[in-house]
């Protein structure tokens, strides 16, 4: 139902946007510029791009988590710590209703976690050496129970979604932008030119920062119902336990690329400041918290 709600908002506005070009005149602009027929090519290109890629990157991310930061999956607990995380994860999936995700470990000496895959029933939590050795078994639970939220919530898939969405305009706009720049400031009269290459990379920057802005707040929204989930799976006081405990890091850092929107711990300060922080700030994670019905 989450996807079909996703599709069926971007079809509506790819129908607004449509009728909006229509009463706008752009169609008309486009036609007497005999570039009509290249919008629909225009926006199937994005559609394919944007959604192609970031739905490319979901469906690898478990293979790219397992080799490219080195998870080590427990296929056979080899000690009571490796034995105690499988049955936690194990417990914490069934009380959320969904399968039994992998479980592993990568190396990295600040406390992180993270939850990945393209299907609820077919995931995997991973948490670092750094939170093993510098939270106690409850706070490491919470963190599993939030990690397994994000699961049950189906955050993996709805933030592909929503990166889809937000490349395919960034594309369109682009694009638009820049044959707009070389026919109307540029006066090139046919095929394309410097001012279409120029006005679209540009576009395509600017477009690029707001989108990230707009997939930043949801990843900083979803951070809450996670936390809310790991709170109902471990227990309230466990979860704001484990947010204090990742207070503690005097040197948090994000994890590496498209993994760095699903740990539960993020960096401080971001380049643009709130804006494109991944993860709200743990004092405010905890005041929610401290907000709920006990």
């Amino acid at each position: 139902m989450r996807i079909i709600l996703f599709l069926a908002a971007n079809f509506s506005i790819l129908v607004v946007l449509s009728m909006s070009m229509r009463v706008l005149g752009i169609d008309d602009w486009l036609a007497q510029q005999g570039l009509a027929g290249q919008i629909n090519g225009i926006l199937v290109m994005a559609l394919l791009i944007g959604f192609g890629g970031s739905f490319i990157s979901l469906a690898l991310s478990k293979t790219m988590a397992k080799h490219g930061m080195g998870v080590h999956v427990i296929e056979q607990p080899s000690n009571p710590t490796e034995q105690w995380l499988v049955e936690t994860v194990a417990r914490l999936a069934r009380e959320a209703g969904i399968g039994m995700p992998e479980v592993g470990i990568f190396q990295n000496p600040h406390p992180n976690a993270f939850a990945t895959g393209m299907n609820r029933n077919d995931a995997l939590v991973a948490v670092s050496t750094g939170l093993l050795q510098h939270m106690n078994a409850d706070e490491i639970e919470a963190v599993l129970g939030h990690e397994i939220g994000h699961i049950a919530n189906g955050d993996m898939v709805t933030m592909a979604l929503l990166q889809g969405v937000l490349n395919t305009f960034v594309i369109f706009f682009a694009r638009i932008v820049g044959i707009f720049i070389d026919r109307v400031v540029f006066r090139q009269e046919e095929g394309i030119g410097m001012g279409y290459i120029i006005g679209s990379i540009v576009a395509e920057l600017v477009l690029g920062i707001l989108a990230s802005i707009i997939a930043m707040w949801f990843s900083r929204w979803r951070e809450f119902r996670a936390d809310a989930a790991g709170a109902h799976l471990a227990g309230r006081h466990k979860m704001i336990a484990a947010l204090r405990a990742l207070m503690r890091d005097p040197e948090p850092e994000d994890l590496p690329g498209e993994f760095a929107a699903f740990g539960i711990s993020g960096s401080r300060h971001g380049v643009l400041g709130r804006l494109l922080m991944s993860h709200p700030p743990l004092e405010e994670r905890i005041a929610r918290l401290e907000q709920m019905a006990a």
